[in-house]
């Protein structure tokens, strides 16, 4: 491979448009690598040239050509790593199998899904397109171990994929026509499984119970929620901007994939912690939450509300929030003072669990009076 460069006769423009004086850093081939250890004359012509790869060159610098064989793209990657102003990326290995065998502690198992849909109501659209990947990890140390099973399927809907979701995920008509998913098959692998985790459970798991009853018996988690993001720094917890975080790109939206992608994130520290993702979800999963419905609220409230992160429920006509059983008495107290102007009021209390979390199931509920 050639490699052009053209010098001035006091400085040279390298590749990358910055001009430089010295020649012992005068120009960059396009491979990454600097030419070092010529000499210039008054004449401007360089003597012994000495590129990387062994290659010297004599001559007028006007039109330099310097020839060098490219090297492997994991050298060029390393290189440029090591540099402060530079990340690298790669590409996610579509046959990543986790980490190695857990050979310490309490080893169980969990399952990654993700699903493609035909739409975003779970109560009138179908699943399209279903990933699951299983894999081992340590109870104690949250250590990802081996993948032991996959699965991945397409099903008909009986109706034509909206062009707009067709645009999200790809997936056509001819794709999925006469495909059914196979229940025997994923139950067989979701034996053994103890908590199931979606990147956004609340949106994954309706679909998932509305197709596959199995799952409502199934713990959930949802790397989404359950993780806190923002107080390690992290300005998105979209699973694309993870991925870049923990150093790869991948191509989204296909649900095995997908899976992949969410278990190479598991895997990586949180932050600076230290400790792997998943631990974080897994502690957090494993507590009971709370979901609090402001009842009789005045609608002068309703912007305090809102920026506390309450939604509005439109079928209860109530203003509901959830939150970490921690924070329970701290949010009782600021509705009390903010929204109820420190008077006596009522409100509904529903305790969720791994079971009933990110479904359209209800826990258990109270009322409480403030």
């Amino acid at each position: 491979m050639l490699y052009a460069i053209t010098l001035g006769t006091s400085a040279a423009t390298n590749r990358l448009g910055k001009r430089e004086l010295d020649i012992d850093v005068a120009w960059m081939s396009e491979d990454g690598y600097r030419c070092r250890n010529g000499s210039r004359t008054e004449q401007n012509v360089y003597d012994n040239v000495q590129t990387p790869h062994g290659t010297a060159y004599s001559g007028p610098a006007d039109s330099l050509v310097v020839s060098c064989k490219s090297p492997e793209p994991d050298v060029m990657a390393a290189e440029l790593s090591a540099h402060p102003d530079y990340r690298v990326l790669r590409r996610l290995d579509p046959s990543y199998a986790g980490g190695l065998k857990l050979a310490e502690g309490t080893v169980r198992r969990a399952a990654i899904v993700d699903v493609e849909t035909t739409g975003t109501d779970s109560g009138a659209d179908q699943v399209i397109e279903l990933g699951v990947v299983v894999f081992e990890y340590g109870a104690e140390t949250g250590q990802i171990g081996p993948v032991v099973g996959r699965y991945s399927g397409l099903e008909d809907p009986g109706r034509p994929i909206p062009p707009e979701t067709t645009a999200i995920h790809g997936i056509t008509d001819e794709m999925v026509k006469g495909r059914r998913l196979d229940e025997a098959a994923i139950a067989q692998l979701l034996q053994g499984v103890g908590v199931v985790i979606a990147h956004k459970a609340d949106f994954d798991r309706p679909f998932l119970e509305a197709r596959l009853p199995l799952f409502t018996r199934l713990h959930w988690g949802c790397s989404m929620r359950d993780v806190p993001w923002k107080e390690h720094r992290y300005s998105s917890s979209a699973l694309e901007f993870l991925g870049y975080r923990a150093g790869f790109f991948y191509d989204a939206h296909r649900a095995e994939t997908d899976c992949l992608a969410l278990l190479a994130v598991l895997a990586g520290p949180l932050g600076d912690t230290g400790a792997s993702v998943l631990l974080a979800l897994l502690e957090n999963a494993r507590r009971p939450s709370y979901r609090v419905a402001a009842l009789r609220s005045h609608i002068d409230t309703k912007d305090e509300l809102k920026a506390r992160g309450y939604r509005w429920n439109p079928e209860q006509k109530v203003w509901i929030g959830d939150f970490a059983a921690a924070d329970r008495d701290a949010e009782l107290a600021w509705l009390k003072a903010t929204v109820y102007a420190g008077k006596s009021a009522e409100v509904e209390i529903e305790t969720l669990t791994g079971k009933q979390r990110y479904s359209r199931r209800e826990g258990n509920k109270e009322r409480v009076r403030l």
